[in-house]
C-alpha cells in the first residue's frame, strides 16, 4: 500500500482516516468499524462491499 495514497484516501461514509491492515489486505475505518477490501490491488470503498469489524478487532 502506497503511504502517499493512504494519506489522502478517506472513509466514504464518515470521511475519516483509514489505516492499512497488511495481514488482511484491507483498509480499516476504526470509527465506523468497517474493513474495505482490495481487488486487483485497488481499494474497494463501497459500503456494501465492506466487512463489519467485531468490537475486539477494532483496537
Amino acid at each position: 500500500m502506497d503511504h502517499r495514497l493512504l494519506e489522502i484516501i478517506a472513509c466514504p461514509l464518515c470521511h475519516g482516516k483509514l489505516s492499512y491492515d497488511k495481514e488482511n489486505s484491507e483498509l480499516i475505518c476504526k470509527f465506523d468499524r468497517l474493513a474495505f477490501p482490495f481487488r486487483d490491488g485497488i481499494p474497494v470503498l463501497l459500503e456494501n462491499e465492506a466487512r463489519v469489524l467485531p468490537t475486539e478487532e477494532n483496537q
